[in-house]
Order: C-alpha cells, then structure tokens, then sequence
C-alpha cells in the first residue's frame, strides 16, 4: 500500500507569537508538526504494520520546515518530501493544493491522509481541494479508520460503492455524534482528535531518520502546472490581534432593574454587530 501524508509545519501552541500587519512572527517560537497531522501520520504507520506498503511524507515549506520531515521519519515513516515555497503562493490555499497534486499525483497514492486542519490558520481545506483535483472521494474528521474489502465494508453499514477491491470504512465525527462511511480506495482521510495517539520518535529511529530520503522538489520543476495555478486567488489584505478585552460592568440596582439594563446593553450590542 503506498501511504502519502500531508504535514505542515507550525508553531506549538503554547508559544509567544507576535501579530503584525504583515503576518505572524514565529521566529522565537519552537516548531512542531501540526497536531492534527501527527494523527494522520501515526494513522499511516498504523495502517503500515497491518498491510505493508510505503509511507511517504510530504510539506511545503521553508528549509526550517524540514525538522518536522525530520521528526516524521524518526517516528518511522519511509521517505519524505519537501516542496519548496519559493516561486509558489503557498500562503493561498488553492495554489497551494494544486503544487501539492501535482507532486503527489506521480507516487499514485493508495491512501491519503492529513490532519482535519492546522492550529496555525485554522484552515483543513488544503487536504479537500487536493483530493478534488485528484478525483479522490474523501471523508473528513476521522476518529476510527479499517482498510478492508467489499464485504466488510457493506457489513460495517456504510453504504460501500461498487466496483473497489478496497475501502476505507471510516467513523467520523459528526458534531457531537459519529457516523461511518465506506468509500473506495484510493482516497482521502483527514484525522480528528481521538484517531489514534502518536508515538514519540524512539533514539534508534532518530538514527535511522538521518539516513533516510529526504526529497526537495522546487516549484518550477512541476512542469506540467501551469502558471495561472501557481498564482494566489485570495489575497489578505491586513492581520491584526483581537483588541483588548474591555473592563466588565458591575449592574447595580433591584433583580428587575438589572434584568433591564441587560437586556438595554444586549440590544445595543446585536445592533452594533449588524451594523458591522
């Protein structure tokens, strides 16, 4: 089975960040693997053990952004690969995925997996748009995930398409419930909280890491896409930090006279934000 997991590189959450005008500075700030793509490559490996086959990591980043390839080889993924950011929008989404697909459409992936979304930007529709122009059928925030075959995916009650010798049978989290899935390899999982719980990378696999592939692929090597898809589509036009918390107000009065005032200030808070 050949496994392809999409990593980014972000700050840990519990770090100083500073907010500019221009973008956030994490210069200071320890970088990790994005939380949420630590399920999804724990999940590879996983799934690794039980069938066999390849697993293939694979960022867009700076230079820096290789430690986390570094950190996914030493917790035992096979190769990785990093696309470089220079020539390439990779602040927008859709230029993003569409280098992404390109690079990772020539490996032929059986499974692809990301995490549901980055901690940094908030964004998981990098993964989506990837499996779009691929033409891959996906299923979003994973909490349980099976490879199998025709007949234990109609078991598992998932309505399974025909025609795939295997499936994905995928619980998912559903806002407060789960739901499970069938769809045909090969495809797109993104991983929620709960999936699985990563290893940390063992001494004799930060050996290993060291003599592992890692790949860089510039963005003018992607000859094949064309130059309108390297072009961002959006463009941020400010970023700028929540403004400070205002002092809270102490309601004085009878119970009927503070419930009056509440709903006065209320009022004026609604009609405040649908001016806005």
């Amino acid at each position: 089975m050949q496994i392809v997991v999409l990593l980014k590189q972000t700050f840990d959450t519990e770090e100083k960040i500073v907010v500019t005008p221009t973008g956030i500075s994490d210069k200071e700030a320890k970088l990790v693997i994005n939380p949420y793509d630590e399920y999804a490559l724990e999940e590879a490996l996983r799934q690794r053990e039980t069938h066999g086959g390849h697993v293939r990591v694979v960022a867009c980043g700076t230079e820096r952004s290789e430690e986390a390839l570094r950190t996914a080889l030493a917790m035992g993924a096979d190769e990785a690969v990093r696309l470089e950011a220079d020539g390439l929008a990779a602040e927008d989404s859709s230029a993003l995925a569409a280098a992404l697909s390109e690079l990772i459409s020539p490996f032929a992936p059986d499974l692809l997996l990301a995490g549901l979304f980055a901690v940094d930007s908030g964004s998981g529709s990098v993964a989506l748009q990837v499996a779009e122009i691929l033409g891959l059928p996906h299923a979003a925030s994973a909490v349980k995930l099976e490879i199998s075959g025709q007949a234990d995916a109609s078991a598992s009650g998932a309505i399974a398409a025909e025609g795939a010798a295997f499936y994905a049978i995928v619980e998912r989290d559903v806002e407060g419930d789960n739901e499970t899935v069938a769809i045909p390899l090969p495809a797109l999982v993104t991983a929620q909280q709960g999936l699985n719980e990563p290893r940390y990378p063992s001494l004799p696999g930060i050996m290993k890491a060291k003599k592992k592939p890692l790949t860089r692929v510039a963005a003018d090597e992607l000859a094949s896409l064309p130059d309108e898809r390297k072009a961002a589509k959006t463009v941020r036009a400010e970023l700028f930090a929540p403004a400070p918390r205002a002092a809270g107000i102490r309601l004085s009065g009878t119970p009927s006279e503070q419930a009056a005032e509440l709903a006065r200030l209320l009022s004026v808070s609604v009609s405040a934000s649908i001016k806005l």
